[in-house]
């Protein structure tokens, strides 16, 4: 603590000066596109706040669409709004409309394209009976599930048709990797196991979150916003589900069913919900065991391709060793060179003894070879020199 009186005075920045300020800057309105049941859209430029307030979702929930926060997939359930975080699929979804970030985005058009194709009802039959086929299914397949549904196809599509695609690239770098093993090769096998670990880990986390919702019914009952949309209008007016039906000449559908709050039959229509994660929760299952098999087969090509390597390493020490014996060998010939080579008088040659210098040298070329052959010998005697003269 400092004594009274001796303190200093420090400036705040205001961020009015010409330097950066610290705060953080507000994100501006962003592009968002409306569709709905009809088929209608509309594109709009909003910021965060805009779109709680029309969706009715708490600030902490739309941080998972936040392009500026990193969050996993993501599938929440609220009580008027579905909201979306699956890669680069950003959508909120409620019982009469659907909303997507960032609709420019090349993956997000293929998904939006899907949406103007399935999302709206198509009416094509005039006659009764195509009428209560068609009533059927919607009471079966509610708007905010066929969106679901939809985003759902869009997501395990794209990481499948990815996962193919990065099949095909391992598989034809570990061909040429097999063929010639070089530092290019190799490179390029290891940028291709780090995408196969990022792609796995995408896989994993969309397979993990439909896994948590199949495991709640809970979870799943509130996926179902049309039907407590008609819960709270009938709570409002006080008159009976059947009378706010969305098909009044149907009175026991699983509409008014649900809207009564009866357990068995919340029990019995979340059925459909779990058939249908159930159904991409194999296809994002089987994508992730194909990596896993991929994987697999990486892991057994690099093993193959280290006895490989371990071979020729093995092969160049047992070189090194047979150079080495006939370097051992050949120093007995460098060992006489260096003799004869000293600068001094020898009269043994001048007395009629010529002929025995080369008497000399004979001897140690057999001296030198039988060095050479009792090395090798002895090598191949305890095999060291096995593998190599046998391959």
């Amino acid at each position: 603590m400092g004594k009274e009186g001796s303190g200093c005075i420090v400036p705040v920045d205001d961020g009015s000066s010409g330097g950066g300020s610290l705060t953080k800057k507000t994100p501006g309105p962003r592009s968002w596109i409306r569709l709905d049941a009809s088929g209608q859209e509309m594109n709009m430029e909003a910021d965060k706040y805009v779109i709680i307030n029309r969706v009715q979702i708490h600030a902490r929930d739309f941080r998972i669409i936040d392009p500026f926060l990193s969050y996993p997939s993501k599938i929440l359930s609220r009580e008027r709004a579905i909201i979306l975080n699956l890669e680069h699929i950003k959508a909120i979804i409620t019982a009469e409309e659907v909303l997507v970030l960032n609709p420019l985005d090349e993956n997000v058009i293929a998904f939006l394209e899907a949406l103007r194709k399935r999302l709206p009802l198509q009416n094509c039959g005039e006659s009764l009976p195509q009428q209560d086929i068609e009533i059927e299914e919607e009471d079966e397949n509610p708007f905010e599930l066929r969106a679901l549904e939809i985003a759902l196809e869009a997501i395990c599509c794209h990481l499948d048709d990815h996962s193919a695609e990065l099949e095909n690239a391992v598989y034809e770098a570990l061909d040429m990797l097999t063929l010639k093993i070089t530092h290019r090769n190799m490179d390029k096998l290891r940028k291709l196991k780090s995408q196969m670990t990022r792609l796995t880990s995408r896989v994993q986390k969309v397979r993990d979150e439909l896994h948590h919702l199949l495991d709640d019914d809970h979870v799943l009952a509130n996926f179902y916003l049309s039907r407590k949309l008609v819960g709270r209008s009938s709570q409002l007016t006080g008159s009976g589900v059947a009378n706010l039906s969305i098909h009044p000449h149907k009175t026991n559908s699983k509409t008014s069913r649900a809207s009564r709050g009866s357990t068995s039959a919340g029990d019995l229509d979340i059925q459909g919900l779990e058939m249908l994660l159930e159904a991409y929760f194999i296809q994002v299952d089987g994508t992730v065991k194909k990596l896993a098999a991929l994987r697999e087969y990486v892991d057994s090509t690099e093993d193959y391709l280290n006895l490989q390597l371990d071979n020729r390493r093995n092969q160049l020490y047992q070189l090194d060793m047979f150079l080495s014996a006939g370097i051992l060998s050949l120093s007995i010939y460098a060992g006489l060179t260096g003799f004869f080579g000293m600068n001094f008088n020898y009269t043994w040659a001048m007395d009629g003894y010529g002929y025995t210098f080369k008497w000399v040298v004979i001897v140690s070329g057999i001296i030198t070879l039988v060095v050479f052959l009792s090395t090798i010998g002895y090598a191949r005697q305890k095999g060291l020199f096995g593998a190599w003269t046998n391959s």
